[in-house]
């Protein structure tokens, strides 16, 4: 496969980064930098989702350092590409910690998190804002992990109450076959059970077989489908569904990617319902996203999407955490400082980590209109 030359670039700088984390000792901390490690799919699956975060948490970084870092440190991401694979993620995490960073930062996919986790369970180490949505991260067997973003079954919730203000009981779930959909499925799952949710039936999403599929769906006679997948596979369910005569509301869960799947479907999309976790990526009511948009605009990232925009937001975050950790951060100064976030406003995203490792509960719901926008 042939690497571009941006991602070329991100690779060479993350091994000088890494050559020069040894030199910092065992906290990752200098008198100059603070070394952060990273691993996620910048190729592979998952990077529609996690190089868009990966660019918003850099660009945030870069504007920290530009105004002189924190406490007169640098923050130094190192990021690794591991291909969408919990395997390459462990093998790329175990070096990120062998180099000595000080902590790590914005994983992607949830069996990614529940591999590597064992490597710093016994540590004070620090995993920042994976993204992430197992119900299992959000209780005490991963005291280490700090989270923005609710779980799916929170998601899952949201979408069965408004199916409800449609008088909507009876759904069919296609979803995806990579593990991050799994995980939503099984969530999504339990929780349209405990609200009494007649799910009708379940199957795999994908292009092979799609028009199969999407004749099982019609012969369920749901009122509602549940799409669990990235946009790249979701558009065409939404296509074939319509094509098919299907007039009911069609859901996405976070990792469908409103923006994204707007991109995509056009006008074809409209009526299609997708949860978010953090503010409008194109609204310019939040300070943050302002921020955001100014920034993408002049590094000519072109027009930020939601995951973009949560990874700005969970460099915001660490960023306020680091700076309340001190002049001289440590581990365990970090993560009280994570803990102490209580009710802090981020350019007008709520934060609270204060008997919660969970920084926000937003779930939000996005409706793609006639014209192929997004609205709230």
């Amino acid at each position: 496969m042939k690497t571009s030359h941006p991602l070329r670039q991100t690779l060479a700088v993350a091994a000088l980064l890494l050559a020069s984390a040894a030199s910092f000792g065992q906290d990752g901390v200098s008198k100059t930098a603070i070394v952060l490690g990273q691993s996620l799919p910048l190729t592979g699956p998952g990077s529609s989702l996690a190089k868009p975060f990966h660019q918003g948490a850099k660009m945030y970084f870069d504007r920290v350092n530009a105004a002189g870092g924190i406490h007169g440190r640098q923050i130094e991401l190192v990021t690794l590409d591991d291909e969408g694979y919990a395997a390459t993620t462990a093998a790329n995490t175990q070096k990120l910690l062998g180099q000595g960073v000080f902590s790590l930062f914005g994983f992607y996919g949830s069996p990614q998190v529940t591999t590597v986790y064992p490597l710093i369970k016994n540590s004070e180490t620090v995993l920042f804002a994976p993204m992430a949505a197992a119900d299992e991260f959000r209780g005490p067997q991963y005291p280490n992990v700090y989270l923005l973003r609710p779980g799916y079954s929170e998601e899952a919730a949201a979408v069965t109450k408004h199916a409800e203000t449609l008088g909507a009981r009876k759904f069919f779930i296609l979803y995806a076959g990579d593990s991050e959909s799994q995980a939503a499925l099984d969530s999504a799952t339990r929780v349209f059970t405990s609200l009494g949710v007649n799910l009708l039936g379940k199957d795999t999403l994908g292009s092979a077989g799609l028009a199969a599929t999407v004749e099982k769906v019609l012969a369920a006679k749901p009122e509602s489908v549940l799409l669990i997948s990235d946009s790249v596979a979701a558009a065409p369910a939404v296509r074939a569904l319509r094509a098919k005569g299907f007039r009911g509301a069609i859901y996405g869960f976070s990792n469908t990617g409103e923006s994204l799947l707007a991109e995509q479907l056009g006008p074809a999309g409209a009526g299609v319902v997708v949860v978010r976790a953090v503010p409008k990526s194109d609204g310019n009511r939040v300070a943050v996203v302002r921020e955001l948009q100014e920034d993408a605009a002049a590094a000519k990232l072109g027009k930020p999407n939601v995951y973009m925009l949560e990874g700005y937001i969970a460099a915001r975050v660490y960023a306020e955490a680091l700076r309340r950790a001190g002049k001289e951060p440590t581990r365990a100064k970090l993560k009280k400082a994570i803990d102490g976030l209580n009710e802090v406003s981020i350019g007008g995203f709520r934060v609270h980590f204060a008997d919660d490792r969970v920084g926000s509960r937003l779930v939000e719901l996005s409706l793609i209109d006639s014209l192929g926008r997004v609205r709230e």
